[in-house]
C-alpha cells in the first residue's frame, strides 16, 4: 500500500449511501493538473494519461472496488536518468474496510489478503486514490533505459560478472595466464 497524502491529488469519492446494496460503476479520468500532481508524488518525469473503469459493490461490512486501469508515464532510468516509457494496463481489486482505532506508533501486521485493502471513514470511499495507488504499485520500481549498462559502466559500476563470487578467481586465472 502506498501512503496517501492528506489531500489526494486524484480524489473521486463515492458516498457509501449511494452504493447501498447494489453495484455502482464509474469511469475515472485524471485531469492534466491531477496527473502533474501525481507525477510529482510518484517521482515520474510525466504522467501522460490515467483512467480507470471501476465497479463498486458491498460485501458484508466491506466494499469491493474492481476494475481496470490504464495509464502512460515517463519514468527516469535508475542509471542514466533518461526517460523510460511506462504503459500500464492492469486489473485491480481493492477491499475498503472501515477505519478502526489503532495507535499511530503500534505495529500492524498484514496478511496476504490484506495487501489490497484501503480504509474508509464510514461515509465515503475514494476510488481516485485507489486507482492512483494501484497505478503506482504497477510501475517498474527500477526502470532501465537501453543505455543503462553503458551509463553504469562509465560511472565505474561493475557488472555481475566483474563483482560476483567468481570475479576473484577470474582475476587470478588472468594473472596466471600472463606468466
Amino acid at each position: 500500500m502506498v501512503i496517501a497524502p492528506a489531500t489526494p491529488e486524484f480524489s473521486r469519492t463515492v458516498p457509501l449511501s449511494e452504493i447501498g446494496t447494489a453495484s455502482k460503476s464509474r469511469h475515472l479520468t485524471a485531469s492534466e493538473a491531477e496527473r502533474n500532481a501525481l507525477a510529482r508524488r510518484f517521482a515520474l518525469l510525466s504522467l501522460d494519461s490515467l483512467e480507470a473503469d471501476v465497479s463498486v459493490q458491498p460485501e458484508g461490512t466491506a466494499y469491493f472496488a474492481e476494475g481496470r486501469l490504464h495509464g502512460e508515464a515517463q519514468q527516469a532510468c535508475v542509471a542514466s536518468g533518461e526517460p523510460v516509457p511506462a504503459k500500464i494496463d492492469e486489473g485491480f481489486r481493492i477491499r475498503f474496510v472501515a477505519e478502526t482505532g489503532f495507535e499511530a506508533e503500534s505495529e500492524v501486521e498484514l496478511a496476504e489478503e490484506d495487501c489490497d485493502t484501503l480504509f474508509h471513514d464510514g461515509r465515503v470511499i475514494d476510488l481516485g486514490e485507489a486507482v492512483a495507488q494501484s497505478f503506482a504499485l504497477a510501475l517498474d520500481p527500477f526502470p532501465r533505459s537501453p543505455n543503462a549498462d553503458a551509463a553504469l559502466k562509465a560511472a565505474g559500476v561493475k557488472d555481475e560478472s566483474e563483482a560476483g563470487p567468481f570475479s576473484a578467481l577470474a582475476a587470478l586465472k588472468e594473472k596466471l595466464e600472463k606468466k
